[in-house]
């Protein structure tokens, strides 16, 4: 009888041992999800990135924000659970660090692109710069919102610096985002809209009508930096090398950005 209960006790103090083996294998080998905000001008490249990464790190799942940079740098503003942002203008980025929640060592310049004008593939009204939007033949002109959108500010300041600002204010469409005004352009929805390079090299219904005059606007950079409140700091820390090596700035040239000097 005795070592029928010894028996018994020891089956269950193996089987106890086993339930807590099983939970601490179970528990090494759980993910970490990085949450990467980034501006929606970087979505196919990052995620090419993204399949790179977490084929190479088994241990780590990248989820993507995309938006609007200004609507990103709210996010974080509010307390959005962020471990890297990714702007497509430095003054979001700068915002960030004068309110302490983006290390200034820890953010870099990353990438730089262009401002061009898209119209649909099929489009057969002759365009070449900006002063041709007046013509009939442009209704409606997409861009980003300026306040939230940097490709929006960016065609806000061209425009402005050309005097055409006011003269289109009737023919504006404002987005929430630069993809959504590839999208408009795409479907037909306007005649015309202002994007980055990048996004015209992504679709097959829009054609490059010219490249905005770079000296009309601030130079387009892309930073990257690491928010503070991140609770993977070490998987943080390595993605945001990552992204500043050789792999993942071949993918985003090949994507059309340009690195930043």
């Amino acid at each position: 009888m005795v070592n029928i209960v010894k028996i018994s006790r020891l089956m269950t103090l193996m089987l106890l041992m086993a339930v807590i083996l099983g939970a601490c294998g179970q528990s090494s080998h759980e993910k970490v999800e990085l949450t990467i905000s980034a501006a929606a001008s970087l979505t196919d490249a990052l995620q090419e990135i993204r399949t790179l990464y977490e084929t190479d790190h088994l241990h780590v799942k990248l989820h993507f924000n995309f938006g609007a940079s200004g609507a990103l740098q709210q996010q974080i503003e509010q307390g959005a659970p962020v471990d890297v942002f990714l702007s497509a203008a430095t003054k979001n980025m700068n915002a960030l660090i004068d309110k302490k929640l983006v290390d200034a060592q820890e953010q870099q310049n990353l990438l730089t692109n262009e401002l061009v004008v898209v119209i649909p593939k099929e489009s057969k009204v002759p365009i070449s710069s900006e002063k041709d939007l007046i013509d009939e033949h442009f209704q409606k002109v997409a861009i980003g919102i300026p306040e939230t959108v940097p490709a929006g500010n960016y065609a806000k300041e061209a425009l402005s610096h050309m005097g055409l600002w006011e003269q289109l204010q009737s023919k504006i469409v404002q987005s929430k985002d630069v993809r959504q005004v590839l999208q408009y352009v795409e479907t037909t929805n306007v005649d015309a809209g202002f994007v980055y390079k990048t996004d015209a090299l992504t679709s097959d219904k829009v054609k490059i009508a010219f490249a905005v005059d770079p000296v009309t606007y601030a130079k387009i950079e892309y930073p990257v930096g690491i928010v503070k409140a991140t609770n993977h700091s070490k998987e943080a820390e390595e993605f945001y090398t990552f992204l500043q090596s050789s792999p993942a700035l071949d993918i985003f040239v090949k994507y059309g950005f340009s690195i930043s000097k």
